[in-house]
């Protein structure tokens, strides 16, 4: 990872305006040599001037110093610079300061307007003192020199510190913008990572569910009947022993049946993991998708429940001592294989929670084929206060209605569950034929 703009704001270590140690260093060491420079030129200018030599120095070393604050401000440098063009000193000074100015964050129009004075400044002084060292020596190399002489030394002093400056800002400022840049994708790659993790999370909950749904509605009906039928079994041994072997071999018929179900979900669940070896573990995903083909039994190759079977499952809760009627409304006619596995396993279900939570009570089961869509209701009378088969103790998860929901809402279709006015609990399922 790249350094980022916090962590580089918060390796700011230096004294008082300095962002490092190493950058005051470097100003205190040019703020020096700027004062021993003007020290010097001050007393060349204390003797042109007349006034006592100490004065000059200390002028000089007061002026110079003034580089220790060019980072806080740049400008007041630069005029101080300006200031004693004049009087022929500074000019550390105002190649530094100038540098400085340019490479703020100042607003270019404050820039241009001193980098202008500047140098007209040191046009002016170099002119005045070209042309007098001209006049006191005795070469003389014409009239054309003087201004050559004070226009390259005014441009030679100004220029270059003004254009790298520029430069250093730019860039600066370009590497800031990076650091920004940087910094926000950073922190989209963090919430991108945030938000993957979520959605994997709730992926992973939405198989579990997916998984347990599946597993509910291929064993669960099954051996609620097969309890149910043991229970039965268990009251009539003694009084009719042919019917208790009528039901014993139903609840040999249905565990057989469950059993085949579970291993070919198993099956489907273990295939394509054994030539990879054990090492790998299959993705949740995967589980699920498997899942959900071992509950349909193959669906693409026409061997998962459709509605051609409702008579046999409700034949099987008749079986079971249910009173229960079907009746079909409409053109019979065939459908997807999802919509009617999905409308088969509505009825399972509902008949499913007859038998855990009304025993004995009778039950209707309508199936209307429509134009463009195929209904579906399973309501439940009353239970008698005395149930034959309240002896089962069939427990109940809670998942069955909500995995019907699921399954209906899924294609688009509409569930509703709930108790009727009489007592009893309805289950309505619309499901588009398309």
């Amino acid at each position: 990872m790249t350094t980022t703009g916090e962590v580089h704001a918060a390796a700011r270590g230096g004294p008082w305006w300095w962002a490092r140690w190493r950058s005051a260093a470097l100003d205190v060491g040019l703020a020096v040599a700027s004062a021993v420079e003007c020290a010097f030129e001050g007393v060349r200018f204390a003797r042109d001037a007349g006034i006592p030599v100490a004065a000059g120095v200390v002028f000089g070393v007061s002026a110079g110093s003034a580089l220790l604050v060019r980072r806080q401000w740049p400008i007041a440098v630069v005029l101080v610079s300006i200031a004693i063009t004049p009087a022929q000193m500074g000019y550390l000074m105002g190649v530094v300061g100038l540098y400085t100015l340019a490479a703020s964050e100042l607003p270019r129009r404050i820039i241009g307007s001193l980098a202008g004075m500047s140098l007209v400044g040191m046009l002016i002084v170099m002119f005045v003192r070209v042309r007098q060292d001209m006049a006191r020596g005795s070469w003389d190399l014409g009239d054309w020199f003087v201004p050559f002489a004070a226009i390259t030394t005014a441009i030679g002093m100004t220029a270059p510190p003004l254009l790298l400056g520029l430069y250093v800002g730019a860039r600066r400022r370009l590497m800031e913008s990076l650091r920004e840049r940087a910094d926000s994708l950073e922190r989209e790659l963090q919430l991108l990572a945030e938000r993957a993790e979520e959605r994997a999370e709730w992926a992973r909950n939405e198989e579990r569910t997916r998984i347990a749904r599946e597993m509910h509605d291929v064993v669960a009906h099954r051996v609620s009947l097969m309890v149910v039928h043991a229970a039965a079994l268990q009251a009539v041994a003694r009084k009719d022993p042919e019917k208790a072997v009528r039901n014993a071999a139903l609840v040999g018929d249905m565990g057989r049946q469950a059993l085949t179900e579970l291993r070919e979900m198993l099956g489907v669940l273990r295939s394509g993991d054994g030539a990879r070896g054990a090492e790998r573990s299959v993705p949740l995903a995967a589980v699920g998708v498997a899942a959900a083909v071992a509950a349909s039994r193959a669906v693409d190759e026409g061997e998962g429940p459709c509605l051609e079977e409702l008579e046999e499952l409700v034949g099987q809760s008749a079986a079971a001592g249910m009173v229960v009627d079907l009746s079909v409304e409409g053109d019979v006619r065939s459908y997807a294989a999802e919509v009617e596995q999905t409308a088969y396993r509505v009825v399972q279900e509902a008949l499913t929670n007859v038998h855990k939570h009304a025993a004995g009570a009778k039950t209707h089961v309508r199936l209307a084929h429509r134009v463009s869509e195929i209904a579906m209701q399973v309501e439940n009378e009353p239970p008698p206060e005395v149930a034959s088969a309240s002896s089962a103790r069939l427990p109940s998860g809670g998942n069955g209605l909500v995995g019907m929901k699921e399954r209906v809402t899924a294609l688009g279709g509409v569930f509703v569950s709930g108790p009727t006015d009489a007592g009893g609990f309805r289950v309505s399922a619309v499901i588009p034929a398309a």
